[in-house]
């Protein structure tokens, strides 16, 4: 790997200097193993313990196939599905594995006792298989974590659609929490030359989840005027919804839950922000009676903070906890948009606010590869920024999905794979020079 590493770093090695480079046969990988997959059971979500789980070790590096392309991984970031496959929750991953083991010859690969996670990357190909053409080794990258066959006419349309896309990394295996990465070459976008290699990692799943969610016509569409209740603004998820709602005209309402997440959100620029857990919103009595009077209180402060207008678009993603109190603020004809659900997938509403209202709700799910490549432009260009609060060497990744497990977080937490160290990376020192402060205040959240 030291050969692999220098050539990066110099900066000045060229696409035949990283072709004549040997693929190690063997890497560094986070995983989780199959005969462990039972080891929670009977505890309650909370006290399932991801450093427990999860391993640093070695593995094969996997045969490379058509169409697919090796990443040498300089820096990659935890989410919340890595957390998932952690604590095997809401099912073990391996499943995943099986199946799609099943599904063709150049998939069987992918079905091992042992599972290499992450769904986020910055690094530069090494080898490139048949039939890939836009990309070349040297190239310095991101990766889109939706893998997708694209053998069916449903996914034409929209990627997203297609019965056989899997998110690369928890779905699929050979993910980025490792030193190497296998990848579809339709994965691959262009690395922000401006960006260090932790910082450019942090984006990739989140801002294009959010842009897919908040801006395309395939989520709530989000246009010049809008108001936008925002569910954990100051996150990984939430925060870039909160600049793009900034960057687009609209405005969005950011809740949090505590007063340093909402020093976050102003420095991000948000001016309307509601600190749920100082202003003691409880939205469920117990565990099956929702208050509705909590609902009617959180709609009457948002109205305060608004000069009186309900929203017209909720960005949902805790799930269960918030998904009543959503579907009631939200304006007449507005937009209630899900993904995710940290805090629980059934949800419950009063439907009467939903249909009596011409209310809509929408699902969202990831992006396809033209969402994810204009989320990945609006870094490039600056217009967003990546929200990374603390990074972590790969040996301590099990650590840092602890850290996002138990919400102990601060916008996203990077993982440092291949790369010597932070600050490395930039390609492009006249516009980062341009966006150094924005760039700074976004890393210290």
């Amino acid at each position: 790997m030291k050969e692999i590493r220098d050539a990066i770093v110099s900066g000045t090695a060229t696409s035949e200097d990283f072709a004549a480079i040997a693929v190690p046969d063997h890497y560094r990988g986070l995983t989780v193993h199959k005969d462990e997959a039972g080891m929670f059971e009977g505890l309650k979500t909370r006290d399932k313990d991801p450093r427990k789980s999860l391993h640093v070790e070695d593995v094969a590096t996997p045969e490379l196939g058509p169409g697919e392309a090796v990443v040498a991984v300089m820096a990659s970031s935890i989410n919340y599905n890595t957390v998932w496959t952690s604590i095997f929750e809401p099912v073990s991953t391996f499943g995943f594995l099986e199946k799609y083991g099943r599904s063709s010859p150049l998939a069987k690969k992918h079905d091992l006792p042992y599972h290499v996670v992450g769904s986020d990357l910055s690094g530069v190909v090494l080898r490139v298989g048949p039939g890939v053409h836009m990309w070349k080794p040297g190239d310095e990258v991101v990766a889109h974590c939706l893998s997708v066959e694209l053998e069916r006419p449903e996914g034409h349309d929209d990627t997203m659609l297609d019965p056989e896309q899997r998110i690369w990394g928890f779905e699929t295996n050979f993910g980025g929490l490792a030193e190497l990465a296998l990848v579809k070459s339709n994965q691959l976008m262009p690395k922000p030359a401006h960006l260090t290699w932790e910082e450019a990692a942090s984006p990739g799943l989140v801002n294009s989840t959010a842009y897919r969610q908040l801006v395309s016509t395939n989520g709530a569409a989000m246009k010049l005027g809008d108001t936008v209740l925002i569910w954990g603004a100051s996150g990984g998820l939430g925060s870039y919804a909160t600049q793009m709602a900034l960057a687009s005209g609209a405005t969005p309402v950011c809740v949090v839950s505590s007063p340093e997440k909402a020093d976050i959100c102003r420095k991000m620029g948000a001016e309307l922000v509601i600190d749920r857990a100082a202003e003691g919103y409880r939205f469920w009595k117990d565990e099956h009676t929702q208050d509705p009077k909590e609902w009617k209180r959180l709609g009457a402060r948002i109205r305060e903070l608004t000069g009186g207008r309900d929203v017209d678009i909720t960005f949902e993603h805790p799930g269960r906890e918030t998904f009543g109190a959503s579907v009631y603020v939200t304006k007449r004809g507005g937009t209630i948009v899900t993904c995710a659900s940290t805090s629980g997938f059934m949800h419950e509403f009063d439907n009467r606010y939903l249909w009596m209202n011409l209310k809509r709700i929408v699902g969202s799910h990831f992006a396809n590869y033209s969402e994810a490549w204009r989320a990945n432009d609006l870094v490039a260009r600056g217009l967003v920024h990546p929200t990374l609060s603390k990074t972590y060497p790969l040996d301590l990744a099990p650590e840092a999905a602890f850290d996002v497990h138990r919400n102990l977080h601060q916008g996203k937490v990077g993982v440092i794979c291949l790369a010597p160290g932070e600050g490395l990376g930039v390609r492009d020192e006249v516009t980062r020079e341009r966006h150094l402060e924005a760039i700074m205040r976004f890393r210290n959240v």
